[in-house]
């Protein structure tokens, strides 16, 4: 009898085993295709280290409210280094409220080439404006060492497909008179790239 009850154990354990829920695999990051007047570029954003300011960027997606923006700055100190703005412009139809500042301290994101992240003001003033890294840009990362406001940009995501096309919107020509309301003389391109839609992509 206790021959027979051993076997029997033994017969239903694979059973159990096999009845057990398999461990889920984690989630990958969203990727975001971005359609421009120049080309496509594919950014991953990094939902799993920066949540707050990666919603923040997907809400904007989603909305489609990003769609026939323009990248309207281009910050170029030196070749292949420096940075290109894009967004709503603070255009009161399409913004949401302020997000929590995330800082790279907190995220371990650094702004390293083709790192998207939030331009801001005062921390915790980020909305729907945005900068690509062309070139690596610590000086945008958290610094506790520094004094006063030492929390830099929170950085969110990082172009993976069309460098390239970062580089014709970061090279293209930039006005040496023009102004966006009295701002960023010198950083306004001539012929500034549209964005013609920015969706989520599988894979």
């Amino acid at each position: 009898m206790l021959r027979r009850l051993v076997v029997l154990a033994l017969c239903l354990f694979p059973l159990a085993a096999s009845a057990q829920t398999p461990p889920v695999s984690p989630a990958t990051n969203p990727k975001v295709a971005i359609e421009t007047s120049a080309g496509r570029m594919v950014v991953e954003v990094y939902l799993d280290k920066a949540p707050v300011s990666a919603r923040n960027f997907l809400r904007y997606v989603d909305a489609k409210r990003l769609d026939g923006v323009v990248f309207y700055r281009t910050v170029k100190p030196a070749e292949n280094f420096g940075f290109v703005q894009f967004g709503i412009q603070n255009a009161a139809a399409k913004m949401y409220p302020p997000i929590k500042h995330e800082p790279t301290t907190e995220t371990g994101i650094k702004h390293l080439d083709g790192t998207l992240s939030l331009p801001r003001l005062a921390p915790g003033s980020a909305r729907g404006e945005f900068t690509i890294m062309v070139g690596d840009q610590p000086s945008f990362d958290a610094d506790p060492s520094k004094p006063g406001d030492n929390l830099g940009y929170a950085a969110f995501g990082r172009v993976i497909e069309g460098r390239d096309v970062l580089l014709k919107i970061f090279d293209a020509p930039t006005s040496p008179t023009k102004t966006i309301m009295g701002s960023f003389k010198g950083e306004v391109p001539e012929a500034p790239v549209k964005i013609v839609s920015a969706r989520r992509v599988a894979g």
